[in-house]
């Protein structure tokens, strides 16, 4: 009741504050470029005709859309981390990239999806083979359709990413934990972190629908 809020704490900490930001960017990046060949080749198995390769790849989306991200990056850690012998920053990486893949799979599989099956028909009946014609006529046109999908699960990943921290990696959720810890400036500090993670997902929502636009025109 008594709490008076004193603001200078953030101008004193900002060095800090922004370094935890950056490697938020940094590692929400980097699981990005890992999931997104990972969900390619996910997604292609899934549409695949291949009824081994379609059943381990609706095996992988499945389990990993079903186990909490927080669990996985856990048992990651501990369990495959240690006989990888991956470090913190790794583990996180690794946790990210194989749970945002298998949502990736599924922006991949639903724009494959959305092409008209005519179009591999009428590229395998002018002799392309299979591989061809996914690579030169469908994929093409289905990047256009899972490209703003993809952008917003760059969102998703960003603020994913906030539970890294469990592990000691130190993005901006942990640098916040440390700071009010230190100061005890709770309202101030996850305020101002706050005030961070809807800065960039706002700015990132705008170029998505920016993107969003262009490619309507375009089709």
């Amino acid at each position: 009741m008594g709490y008076t809020a004193d603001w200078s704490v953030i101008p004193q900490n900002i060095d800090v504050l922004l370094l935890g930001l950056l490697l938020t960017l940094r590692i929400s990046a980097i699981a990005l470029v890992f999931s997104i060949p990972i969900g390619i080749i996910a997604g292609l198995c899934r549409v695949s005709h291949n009824k081994i390769l379609s059943f381990c790849s609706a095996c992988y989306v499945e389990f990993i859309r079903g186990v909490p991200l927080l669990v996985l990056i856990i048992w990651i850690f501990f369990a495959l981390g240690k006989f990888l012998k991956l470090d913190s920053f790794w583990a996180a990486i690794a946790s990210l990239s194989i749970f945002s893949g298998a949502f990736v799979a599924e922006i991949v599989r639903a724009g494959i999806q959305a092409i008209p099956r005519g179009q591999m028909e009428a590229a395998r009946s002018s002799g392309m083979t299979y591989i061809q014609a996914m690579r030169f006529i469908v994929l093409p046109q289905a990047f256009r359709k899972v490209l703003p999908p993809l952008a917003s699960q760059f969102i998703i990943l960003i603020k994913d990413s906030s539970l890294v921290s469990v592990i000691s990696v130190v993005d901006l959720t942990l640098q916040g934990k440390n700071l009010v810890a230190t100061t005890f400036r709770a309202l101030e500090v996850w305020t101002f972190i706050a005030v961070e993670y809807f800065l960039i997902t706002f700015t990132l929502s705008q170029i998505i629908r920016y993107l969003e636009k262009k490619y309507q025109v375009l089709e």
